[in-house]
């Protein structure tokens, strides 16, 4: 099985490119063009973004070294930087955020019941964050953020349990995170985490109404009338367990109903932390213990930014920006897929760095894994960030 392939093109083969065509045709993307298609720039891209490489340059100098190979990696003829550069530019960047999105569906029924977090809950877990990636203001002057500084933002709802990301904006970094929960449904059951960047009574309020639950840190200026009080274990850091109502006119005007607080000390920093939820029967410790797996959503910003090219671009204008951003989830959400199709046990930082070294073996890439082993005594990985263990 397998064999006489190229790494690379076992790892195109679990894409669907009918799936592809589709989204495609959906925005026109293949208008006029004869040869150098939608999937021939994805292919590109997606090469570039495994390999690591530093540009688009960079890109076509490693494609060039191989050019005989190019036809079976399924790009066919060897195609100047100024092509690639163009179709970034110019083709619409849904195309391959739609196609995400779909491969993202895809790694979540291969995941659907994996739990990589220490929670016992039966819900469906997400933390909703948000990562800023700075830019030149110079270059990008239409990624308004500050006077001197340009930015975008990556907004992403994560699934705790497999982390994979279950929905994904991207917007210029001047919007606030808050009016992202106005492009999110909330779904029924489910556990939503927020920083209290979201406090939003009136927002939040729509997540109750939607039978849904949320976890959100307060802030200091929250005025409330305590109703009552639960018991508490201040061994496990606890330290109150209060049944509240909002007192302020407009918070309580937005959000008229009782509310949990929970004010938590953390033992490994002796922070103190308080938390607001309208979880009314999950026990505090829970609570607490639900907050801090909200962290896995920074994990996977640090990942992306850390093994991906996401902080320095190869196209100057939105579209390029976007494009770029997308297929690099697209590529992370790939190496996930991989990890399930090949039965691979390695974490995805190390799936990744084998393949970069290896897309051009001919070896199926389930056996590049057997005999490989992690020398941890000998090996320092300790600045290397760890997802799906």
């Amino acid at each position: 099985m397998n064999s006489g392939q190229y790494a690379f093109s076992q790892l195109i083969a679990l894409l669907s490119t009918t799936s592809f065509r589709t989204c495609v045709n959906r925005y026109n993307g293949n208008y006029k063009v004869k040869e150098f298609t939608c999937w021939k720039q994805f292919l590109c891209m997606i090469f570039g973004q495994i390999t690591q490489r530093e540009s688009l340059s960079d890109t076509i100098i490693c494609l060039g070294a191989n050019e005989d190979k190019l036809y079976h990696l399924g790009i066919g003829k060897l195609i100047s930087k100024s092509t690639l550069s163009k179709a970034n530019e110019n083709r619409d960047w849904r195309i391959f955020a739609d196609y995400a999105m779909v491969l993202i569906r895809q790694a979540k029924e291969l995941y659907v019941n994996d739990n990589f977090s220490d929670l016992t809950l039966t819900n469906n877990i997400f933390a909703i964050d948000a990562t800023t990636i700075d830019l030149c203001l110079n270059t990008f002057c239409w990624a308004t953020f500050k006077q001197t500084k340009a930015a975008i933002k990556v907004h992403v709802q994560l699934d705790i349990k497999t982390s994979i990301p279950e929905f994904i904006h991207i917007t210029n970094a001047s919007i606030h995170e808050v009016n992202i929960l106005d492009k999110i449904v909330f779904a029924k059951d489910n556990i939503y985490l927020l920083d209290r960047g979201y406090l939003d009574f009136k927002r939040l309020y729509k997540i109750h109404l939607s039978d849904a639950f949320f976890v959100i840190r307060s802030k200091d200026n929250c005025n409330f009338n305590r109703i009552y009080s639960n018991e508490c274990d201040k061994s496990k850091g606890i330290m109150c367990d209060q049944i509240i109502r909002l007192s302020s006119h407009y918070p309580l005007k937005y959000y008229p109903i009782k509310l949990s607080r929970i004010k938590y000390i953390d033992p490994e920093s002796s922070k103190t932390l308080i938390f607001l939820t309208n979880n009314l029967e999950v026990k505090a410790t829970e609570i607490a213990l639900l907050y801090k797996n909200r962290w896995k959503v920074e994990l996977f910003f640090k990942w992306i930014k850390q093994h991906l090219k996401i902080k320095s671009f190869w196209g100057q204008s939105e579209n390029a920006v976007k494009t770029q951003v997308w297929i690099a989830i697209a590529t992370y959400v790939l190496v996930a897929i991989a990890k399930k199709k090949f039965c691979i046990q390695n974490s995805l930082y190390e799936i990744l760095q084998i393949l970069s070294m290896s897309i051009f073996e001919k070896k199926p890439i389930n056996a590049m894994f057997e005999k490989y082993e992690i020398q941890k005594n000998n090996m320092d990985l300790d600045n290397q960030l760890s997802i799906f263990e």
